[in-house]
């Protein structure tokens, strides 16, 4: 027998758990569902790579609300349940546990998974991928364990990840293809920076380099061979190469399916009766005049609550420019704002590049795309108004300290 109808949220993670917060914030006296795959109560993940990996937080400090809060917010809270398939027509899912859930507003939050790395002994022991709250768990007993660990990926998890074992002392190999980690987002003026970061803390760091093989004893991974046939030995290999959306509801219902769920402004896909937010979501952003997927933490935190409102009939729209931020060694960093790469054609630094201390801003025709923020703090909400003003700046007067970002964004 299928439930009565409720709203019903796929996902528990970060982004069903704010979904679920709003619609009772808003007055909705209806059922919530919420359906979750994994045993834990949402939790958030910017801890799992930053102060939960280096044993800065404890275990309750993830999770997004305490277990009584679903109960005392009538939230019905079904943990370790996949949703296998959804009818759009009937507005039905079916369970994993043979349950099947009817719904009158349903919210994909179906988030993402890490892309496996396609090379001999990828499955072996020992190598390791972030993004449950397990995963974090394993990378932590690894760091404590190894001698040496070998990330593959520059990126943002694969960075966090070497920070955090050579802050405990482990000798770590980060293996990136491209020329620069973190290229993609940042370019090659703003890449240095972290590439400087990693090797003055000890980080063996090796670009431009192509992985073919993870070598193992047995079942236990051992170490890493790259295509030119050299080898890297390793207690444990942390594989950092990217994440895809989950898709696989939206694409088995027949909804409009193009680098995740493609939503309105609304967060409405191509049923109205379906909405998607976080990850999963590309979303048309009315100040980009374009769809984006955004895959941090700021969305999923965020964009919920837009999503939840527009179920409820309320006129809402999700405009909020994009935001991350990433804690490393000693540096602390914000980005606010968008840019594809090769998007821009000027960065211009304010401050001190060398010690670390400096707003870096990507322009396009003179115009702010973005601003990174690093060690220098309270300046996230000038920065966002400076992108969102489409004004033209002077860029002398950008890259001096002495003048207020707030004269720049009156145009003074």
């Amino acid at each position: 027998m299928a439930d009565d109808s409720a709203f019903v949220i796929v996902g528990a993670g970060l982004a069903g758990a704010k979904a679920a917060e709003t619609l009772r914030d808003e007055g909705f006296a209806g059922r919530v569902v919420l359906l979750g795959e994994e045993r834990e109560r949402p939790y958030e993940r910017p801890p799992l790579s930053k102060g939960y990996l280096m044993g800065n937080s404890g275990r309750e400090d993830v999770f997004v609300h305490p277990l009584e809060w679903y109960a005392e917010h009538e939230v019905d809270l079904r943990l370790g349940v996949t949703a296998t398939a959804l009818d759009a027509a009937a507005q039905e899912l079916a369970c994993d546990d043979g349950s099947r859930v009817r719904y009158t507003k349903l919210l994909l939050a179906t988030g993402s998974s890490p892309r496996r790395l396609p090379v001999p002994g990828g499955d072996l022991d020992g190598v390791l991928y972030m993004r449950r709250l397990p995963d974090s768990d394993r990378l932590k007993e690894a760091i404590a364990a190894a001698d040496r660990i070998v990330v593959i990926g520059g990126g943002w998890i694969g960075l966090e990840s070497a920070a955090a074992a050579r802050t405990a002392g482990v000798a770590v190999t980060v293996l990136e293809a491209a020329e620069l980690p973190l290229l993609g987002p940042l370019g090659p003026e703003a890449a240095r920076v972290f590439a400087d970061l990693h090797t003055s803390h000890g980080v063996d760091l090796r670009c431009g380099v192509q992985v073919a093989e993870i070598l193992g004893d047995g079942r236990r991974a051992t170490g890493v061979r790259l295509a030119d046939g050299s080898t890297v030995d390793a207690d444990a290999v942390v594989v950092g190469v990217g994440i895809r959306p989950n898709t696989g509801l939206a694409e088995g219902a027949g909804l409009t399916v193009d680098n995740g769920v493609v939503v309105d402004a609304r967060l409405r896909t191509s049923d109205p009766d379906v909405f998607a937010a976080g990850d999963v979501a590309n979303a048309f952003h009315p100040l980009l005049d374009r769809h984006i997927r955004v895959e941090h933490w700021a969305n999923a935190l965020n964009q919920p609550q837009t999503a939840a409102k527009a179920m409820l009939g309320q006129d809402v729209r999700y405009e909020r420019m994009p935001y991350f931020f990433t804690d490393q060694y000693d540096l602390g960093m914000e980005y606010t704002g968008y840019v594809d790469p090769g998007s821009y054609d000027e960065v211009v630094f304010r401050g001190d590049r060398e010690a670390r201390e400096f707003i870096a801003f990507w322009l396009s025709g003179g115009h702010v795309l973005a601003g990174m923020n690093v060690n220098v703090w309270d300046v996230t909400d000038p920065i966002r108004d400076l992108v969102t003003s489409g004004r033209t700046v002077d860029t002398q007067r950008l890259a001096d300290p002495a003048v207020p970002l707030e004269e720049l964004i009156a145009g003074a």
